[in-house]
């Protein structure tokens, strides 16, 4: 299972909108092609919920499967039909 951090998209600690779209497009989301995906929010922030909305568009049609939490409790968000 490949891991969406959102630890990767914080901007000076925190989750700013107009710096995490510019990460998330400048993101290569191919490489989540068939892949199994579960994104992870941060520990040390809070990520609001626009946050994993916005990953998760960008992982439709591309990942197998998309999940986000723990691994060892994810919630499936999406699966390939």
């Amino acid at each position: 299972m490949e891991t969406v951090s959102l630890d990767n998209f914080l901007s000076n600690g925190l989750i700013r909108e107009k710096q995490f779209r510019e990460l998330v497009n400048q993101t290569n989301w191919s490489i989540y092609k068939d892949k199994r995906v579960i994104i992870k929010g941060c520990a040390s922030v809070p990520v609001p919920t626009w946050a994993y909305l916005i990953i998760t568009t960008q992982l439709v049609g591309i990942a197998n499967q998309i999940l986000y939490g723990e691994p060892c409790a994810a919630v499936k968000i999406y699966s390939k039909a």
